[in-house]
């Protein structure tokens, strides 16, 4: 069988009320899931999260009507961060968790993302198995009797306990007092609890796009958009902004001149910290293919390994397990750190990237320069299908062609989206006047074979 038919490289994702993310569908995933991670056993406990996008109230119908028609119980927790619904199934013993989010996507779009009961991520066997269900049209046979359906019990304190877990990681021996925060929650899962977690850290905070209508997550804000939050910044004189996705697992910081930084930038700043304590086991990182060739040059002077995973924060977070890392993540701002947390979480890197200016006493622009982000070019272009980039000759030549230019001063990387109809086209090379030529043409290659 098709394994991508469902599951992508983060869960479930499409278009809302559309196929797979329709409401017969997503009741036979409630149910599938229940059948899978519950083991087969009456009252699987299922924790139930969502961001702010209007369909994720009719999505979370639809899931607890599957979950609680195999006899399990669900627990809605309403507008959380995925991390937030991670923290709560090992916090509070849940067979799994569920977030109804599309993360950075528009609010058209909706997905399914999974934590299985130890708070990771689900590994591929299991989401094979949980779509074998989905599509073979059998789970009718399990379902529940009529004295067996399964019951709502909503988690109130959900928030509470997520803010305490969040002021925990933070040092105690460090004070945000000082400190002045620019906030943009994205209209997204973090619009109520971020303010509240720096705020209640002694920050002074600022904040904008934290009025969620259902329409607006991720409209012209957040970690894509970062324009808005680079002028608040300059113009309050705050030493860090920080921008979260739609739902929380990701983090975009700027410097307080308004410069963004890369995800690749953020973990050599916190690994440097960690490796002053002596808490960077082994003083390695994990990255992915994706990250600039800045990062690589900046752990040689550094004195740190770096082990690239495939792109995706589950394969970095397998990788980290895998080498008994602490410290991993995208250029995106996925940012793991395991020793607080199991899955990527945007408001554990910003404390931890706080905890890194306020030990060093320096400005965030300043330890930015710990890495040169050489010069990178990406583009996305829109394909109708996905087939073997391997199998189109015209695009294997192309980048065949691209890659002896560039010779030992450069890459490419070419790749489809996970989540998306769309192919990446990835140049980094010494100019940026080389990078956008080649990214261009390379584009223009790859939508004539596929667009």
């Amino acid at each position: 069988m098709d394994v991508g038919r469902l599951f992508g490289t983060d869960g479930i994702r499409s278009e809302a009320n559309r196929y797979p993310l329709d409401a017969s569908t997503v009741v036979a995933v409630g149910q599938a899931i229940t059948r899978v991670l519950g083991q087969g056993t009456r009252g699987a406990r299922i924790v139930v999260g969502r961001d702010t996008r209007l369909s994720g109230e009719m999505l979370e119908a639809a899931l607890g009507a599957g979950i609680m028609s195999m006899g399990g119980v669900c627990h809605p927790v309403g507008v959380l961060p995925t991390p937030g619904v991670a923290f709560l199934v090992r916090d509070m013993g849940f067979d799994a968790g569920v977030v109804i989010s599309a993360s950075h996507n528009p609010y058209q779009d909706n997905g399914i993302k999974i934590f299985a009961g130890d708070g990771y991520k689900l590994q591929e066997q299991t989401e094979q198995d949980i779509e074998r269900l989905v599509l073979g049209g059998e789970l009718s046979k399990w379902a529940s009797t009529p004295q067996g359906v399964g019951r709502v019990r909503s988690v109130e304190d959900a928030a509470e306990r997520y803010v305490a877990f969040l002021k925990n990681a933070f040092p105690r021996d460090l004070s945000l007092g000082d400190v002045k925060v620019v906030l943009d929650c994205a209209n997204g899962a973090t619009s109520s609890v971020a303010p509240r977690v720096f705020g209640e850290l002694g920050a002074e905070v600022i904040v904008i796009h934290n009025t969620p209508d259902g329409l607006n997550i991720n409209d012209g804000c957040g970690s894509e958009h970062t324009a808005d939050l680079r002028e608040v910044v300059v113009s309050s004189g705050a030493d860090i902004g920080l921008a979260f996705d739609g739902d929380g697992d990701r983090v975009i910081a700027v410097d307080e001149d308004g410069n963004e930084l890369t995800g690749d930038q953020v973990i050599v700043i916190c690994a440097e910290m960690l490796k002053a304590q002596e808490r960077l086991e082994r003083d390695q990182i994990v990255s992915t293919v994706m990250s600039n060739l800045g990062l690589n040059v900046a752990c040689d002077r550094l004195g740190l390994s770096n082990h690239a995973s495939a792109v995706g924060d589950r394969h970095v977070v397998e990788e980290m397990r895998r080498l008994g890392a602490v410290v991993g993540g995208e250029p995106s701002g996925h940012l793991v750190f395991l020793q607080y947390h199991t899955t990527g979480d945007g408001l554990i890197a910003s404390l931890q990237l706080l905890a890194a200016m306020l030990r060093s006493g320096k400005h965030l622009s300043e330890l930015a320069a710990l890495m040169e982000v050489f010069p990178q070019e990406l583009v996305n272009v829109d394909v109708k299908s996905k087939p073997d980039l391997d199998s189109l000759p015209a695009i294997a030549q192309a980048i065949t062609r691209v890659e002896s230019e560039l010779e030992d001063e450069g890459r490419v990387l070419v790749r489809y989206s996970g989540t998306e109809n769309v192919c990446r086209i990835m140049v980094e090379a010494g100019s940026v006047e080389r990078v956008k030529s080649y990214a261009q043409e390379l584009a223009e290659v790859v939508r004539a074979a596929l667009g």
